[in-house]
């Protein structure tokens, strides 16, 4: 495919701005979980900014998979399926509950490559969420991938983990679960909820889960195997999971932060993170 009608897109912006509120942070609590404790003036929980500033588009803008259609601040790259690949992110300071704070968005590249499965385009999004007094809170470098429909009879690679898991949570997908965590993050990606289509139009084996939710996950274990504050988190999925069975999350110490990773029900290797906390 040709990805120059689409590089005009790089340098697009989006700016939201929106109240941290704490009526979202005790529905992300319940949907983990745990009892609502947090408090206005906490600081949010890592990862949990992606359940605020989103875009709130109108219904008609919404294509058939459930995203918003592509060609506004999204380019229209014409390959069927979408999936959040990864991210590097950075927590300069807290982001606390009950402020209003802004996210401004920026295309920053977009690159064609071929793989086994055919053309892959991915395009890296930089956010930046600035608190009310203006400055930074959180950096994050999104890396979203583009990529063709399964070919019949396709078989991924089978992949698994390197080292022992110090520490080990077994969580079973069921589609409450999934339900709640698009609403909270306010998307309506079909491949989360609507099975027929999941199945029937994507070509997956069950509905999946969402690669935000498993990396929430695996930073919540993190967060609480150290007292200190988190600076850092980056993930990269490498395959689906899927509501077929339960998952599991892993960690173990790495130096002054943690490996993380998510195993599916066969034990093959989902998604892997780190998290860095200070010194």
């Amino acid at each position: 495919m040709d990805i120059e009608p689409y590089l005009a897109w790089i340098g697009r912006e989006e700016t939201v701005e929106q109240p941290v509120n704490l009526f979202q942070a005790h529905a992300i609590e319940a949907t983990l979980d745990r009892h609502p404790a947090l408090k206005l003036g906490d600081a949010l929980p890592p990862l949990w900014h992606w359940a605020y500033f989103v875009a709130l588009h109108k219904q008609a803008e919404i294509a058939e998979d459930g995203h918003v259609a592509r060609g506004g601040f999204i380019p229209p790259i014409p390959l069927p399926r979408r999936m959040f690949a990864g991210a590097q992110i950075r927590f300069p300071r807290a982001l606390r509950i009950g402020e209003t704070a802004r996210r401004v968005s920026t295309i920053a590249g977009l690159t064609h490559k071929k793989g086994r499965s055919g053309d892959l385009v991915f395009m890296k999004v930089h956010n930046e969420i600035l608190g009310e007094d203006g400055q930074t809170c959180v950096v994050e470098d999104q890396d979203i991938v583009y990529r063709e429909a399964p070919k019949p009879g396709a078989v991924a690679s089978d992949l698994r983990p390197t080292r022992h898991a110090a520490w080990r949570e077994t969580v079973t997908p069921t589609e409450a679960l999934l339900f709640r965590y698009s609403a909270l993050i306010f998307n309506a990606h079909r491949i989360h909820f609507d099975r027929p289509y999941t199945m029937g139009h994507e070509g997956y084996a069950g509905l999946v889960v969402h690669g935000q939710l498993t990396a929430t996950m695996l930073a919540d274990i993190a967060a609480r195997q150290s007292s200190k504050r988190m600076t850092g988190f980056s993930f990269r999925a490498l395959r689906p999971i899927l509501d077929t069975g339960p998952f599991s999350l892993c960690g173990a110490p790495d130096g002054d932060g943690a490996a993380l990773w998510a195993q599916t029900t066969d034990g093959q290797l989902a998604l892997e993170a780190s998290a860095q906390f200070e010194p």
